[in-house]
């Protein structure tokens, strides 16, 4: 799904935590939002899909093909679990291409079963209790459908800054072709664009080293892959819709150069 810019927001809190041992293969992270009133938010892509409960709905959320704007509604708290970039296909059950970029409801894809999990999870009276039920519910489809984890490892090889798409493929044992189709089914775009949204995620953790004079963007667009700070630019512009500079800016609210 992607994640916001600043993980305090005024009254709004997003926290991460480490997920439960038997669903760690294929979840980063487990995740609680402290919302308040409703209000939309900004997240950016990074490749992952999260489940995510506020509150009313079990959803399914990607942006990997850009920037989302996303209403929160007015909840004290949200809870979810991002699964891992290139889990996302194999845990769903169904090629990623098939969502459109947003949050579908899970019980389009799962139907009975996922109305069941949105019952126990309308009875919990906290978020960690919200979490396990999700756990659980991640838990019993990995142990139906047994993840291979290709994806999720070339996923994790692409993150490299000048990584090459027919090394990966052969590190992994499979053709250039198969690596394509397997990171399409279970990510949503291939390699190459994938590549492209993991190297802006990049840009995205090193945005408050910048914000607080830690690091300048030309020397974090080199450290992060991007040819120049043109090249930066051009990217941010495509994913999130604004300028390095403006993202910056969104998170210290000073004025700073693009």
């Amino acid at each position: 799904m992607g994640v916001p810019l600043r993980r305090r927001s005024g009254r709004s809190v997003y926290r991460e935590s480490t997920p439960a041992a038997a669903v760690a293969g294929v979840v980063e992270s487990a995740w609680t939002g402290l919302v308040g009133c409703r209000r939309p938010l900004t997240v950016f892509p990074d490749g992952c899909v999260d489940l995510v409960w506020d509150g009313r709905v079990l959803a399914a959320v990607t942006t990997v093909h850009g920037v989302l704007r996303h209403d929160l509604p007015s909840a004290d708290w949200t809870v979810g679990l991002r699964l891992r970039c290139g889990a996302g296909g194999a845990v769903l059950g169904l090629p990623m291409t098939e969502l459109t970029a947003g949050a579908t409801p899970l019980r389009d894809v799962w139907a009975a079963k996922a109305r069941r999990a949105e019952s126990r999870l309308a009875g919990s009276g906290t978020p960690g209790e919200a979490r396990s039920v999700l756990e659980a519910l991640v838990a019993e489809r990995i142990r139906d459908v047994e993840p291979d984890g290709l994806s999720v490892a070339a996923a994790r090889a692409l993150r490299a800054p000048g990584a090459r798409t027919d090394r990966v493929a052969a590190e992994l044992g499979v053709s250039e072709r198969g690596l394509r189709r397997h990171v399409r089914h279970d990510v949503g775009v291939g390699p190459k664009e994938l590549q492209r949204v993991l190297r802006f995620h990049r840009f995205l953790n090193r945005v408050e080293a910048v914000a607080r004079d830690h690091a300048s963007l030309a020397g974090v667009a080199a450290d992060v892959g991007y040819a120049d700070q043109s090249h930066l630019g051009r990217e941010c512009r495509r994913l999130a819709g604004a300028s390095p500079g403006a993202l910056v800016r969104s998170w210290t609210g000073r004025n700073v150069p693009d």
